[in-house]
């Protein structure tokens, strides 16, 4: 059973020439491309979101960390202090502490020397891609 409707859309279609066929096309493929820009950008937004409590709750954590060494370090030097005077005990968790620090930073200057900023593989597929649509079939 046919409608009306359904009816008068198939002579509009066979009314239609080649080139509003293709125009048609394009705009559906360019509000399709259109639609999911905007999906991709409501995904990130809502990854960002969760991101952004993530790394809040991870600030929190560092700054928890940072309070339990500052007081660890506080407790050894009371402990020294015991044994010996107190600017001594200060000095002597200092020089650990600084001795951690450069071996930190020299681990990290090392591996930071290893880091490539350009994303090689998305440029490699960004160039295929770009081989691809200047000769499809080959």
């Amino acid at each position: 059973m046919t409608t009306p409707y359904q009816h008068d859309r198939s002579e509009e279609v066979s009314e239609t020439s080649v080139g509003e066929l293709i125009g048609n096309i394009s705009n559906d493929l360019s509000q399709l491309f259109r639609q999911e820009v905007e999906l991709a950008k409501a995904e990130v937004q809502q990854e960002a979101k969760k991101a952004g409590k993530a790394a809040g709750m991870l600030g929190g954590a560092g700054f928890a960390g940072y309070l339990a060494v500052l007081f660890l370090s506080l407790a050894a030097v009371f402990a020294l202090d015991a044994v010996m005077p107190a600017g001594w005990a200060a000095l002597i968790v200092a020089v650990v502490w600084g001795v951690v620090g450069g071996v930190l930073y020299l681990n990290g200057k090392k591996k930071l020397k290893n880091v490539d900023p350009m994303p090689r593989r998305t440029v490699d597929t960004l160039k295929e891609d770009a081989q691809w649509l200047k000769n499809p079939t080959g």
